[in-house]
């Protein structure tokens, strides 16, 4: 048995909706995941992303945690589930960007990484085999292999020399991780796994899916049994080399993983690399497989990569910016604190369905925000991940009707236009 399902729905140029069954939860794809750095999404509760905005998978960060609280403190309240009270997905990454972005603090070889601990100055070492344990320990449904990510200018010796380490760092992560699932170690693991099935929520779009019609999808396969445990996906380097990343590619299937994630993008490159990257690469990733590009991005990013073939995307923006008074709207961004708000009486978005739209106005917003009220960084973070959200729930029906083109260009149109 499988840790995980993956299935193709419906399919419109590279563009493709799909199910991707875990152990926890049901995921329509393409799919956002809010990020919950240390074990907390900044600013939102649980019950917000459980109901209102229905997220099936978030983030944990493994570099943050085993630095605070520990692994130990996790493992023994029952894992980052239990610790944290979050009952669906997880999916944790494997700490090596947080690592490797420590420039002046760490020395890597090809055992591992040793660096010194942002909080404390603890002298502190992370390999594959350590990385594959803190995840058994938190026990999210999906892990990543360690990494070695190579800033976005890299040259192509630098390159290739990062993603050869990467292939074989990924290697002794398969390895470790095969033996921690043997032994037991995964604090998530569900002898009878059920996956969460509920009322997708509705999005407020001309590209909506009415719940009588029935669009074209593709011939499903039988629902398999999952075996409860944990995933483990491989992650492509190859900075802004296609060459390069063709080869980090081969190396990767070959090894064999659950998923495949594309690494490297968004780390100072132009944005032009990252489509021409994404155009070289996603097409000639495994079809039956998830595709997962990490840590982006902007709302014109993800639409850009659904295009392009991608299927799940994490990125810190929609909390990041909410906490600076930046909200994402259908018109493109606007910042709270502009004088122009001063006596607006409209919501951030009037086409946002959101409880935040639905209920404040930019006036108000801007007034929490002058004045330092936390409420005004949580409000703008939750309209946010709803923004953010609510536009993957439009991508995944624009597909579904074979509309995918029109709605990427009218999206990218009035992003553009703002």
């Amino acid at each position: 048995m499988k840790p995980i399902d993956w299935q193709v729905t419906a399919q419109d140029g590279e563009a493709r909706t799909g199910i991707l069954r875990t152990r926890r939860s049901e995921i329509e794809t393409p799919v956002f995941m809010p990020v919950g750095t240390q074990a907390t999404v900044k600013g939102i509760r649980y019950e917000w992303l459980e109901t209102e905005l229905d997220a099936r998978i978030i983030l944990g960060n493994t570099y943050h945690l085993w630095l605070r609280p520990g692994v130990d403190v996790i493992r023994e309240l029952g894992g980052l589930h239990k610790f944290s009270t979050w009952n669906r997905s997880l999916l944790t990454d494997s700490g090596g960007f947080q690592v490797f972005s420590l420039t002046d603090l760490r020395k890597i070889t090809e055992e591992g990484v040793e660096f010194r601990s942002h909080i404390d100055g603890t002298k502190m070492f992370l390999s594959p085999e350590v990385s594959m344990e803190i995840q058994a320990a938190l026990g999210a449904e999906i892990v990543m292999v360690f990494d070695e990510c190579p800033p976005g200018d890299a040259g192509i010796e630098q390159t290739r020399k990062s993603l050869e380490m990467t292939a074989r760092w990924a290697t002794r992560s398969k390895n470790r991780f095969e033996e921690l699932q043997e032994l037991g170690m995964d604090t998530g693991f569900l002898s009878e796994p059920s996956a969460i099935v509920e009322e997708f929520q509705v999005s407020n779009s001309k590209f909506q899916v009415k719940n009588n019609s029935q669009p074209e999808t593709l011939n499903l396969k039988p629902e398999t049994s999952l075996s409860g445990h944990q995933a483990l996906f491989g992650i492509i380097q190859g900075a802004g080399h296609l060459k390069l990343r063709r080869e980090s590619l081969e190396k990767t299937v070959e090894i064999g993983f659950d998923g495949y994630a594309i690494g490297g993008l968004s780390v100072g490159e132009e944005k032009s690399v990252m489509y021409e990257v994404l155009e070289f690469l996603a097409q000639k990733m495994p079809q039956d497989a998830p595709k997962y590009l990490m840590g982006v991005g902007t709302p014109e990013d993800l639409v850009e990569a659904v295009y392009r073939g991608v299927d799940m995307f994490d990125c810190v923006l929609p909390t990041r910016n909410g906490r600076t008074g930046s909200a994402f709207t259908s018109s493109g961004k606007l910042n709270i604190r502009n004088a122009q708000f001063a006596i607006d009486s409209e919501p951030l978005d009037n086409e946002c369905p959101c409880s935040v739209c639905r209920r404040y106005s930019k006036a108000y917003l801007r007034h929490l925000y002058l004045s330092k009220e936390m409420l005004a960084s949580i409000l703008i973070s939750h309209h946010n991940l709803a923004f953010f959200l609510d536009t993957m729930k439009k991508v995944r029906d624009a597909i579904k009707l074979s509309k995918f083109g029109e709605f990427r260009r009218e999206f990218l149109s009035r992003i553009s236009n703002n």
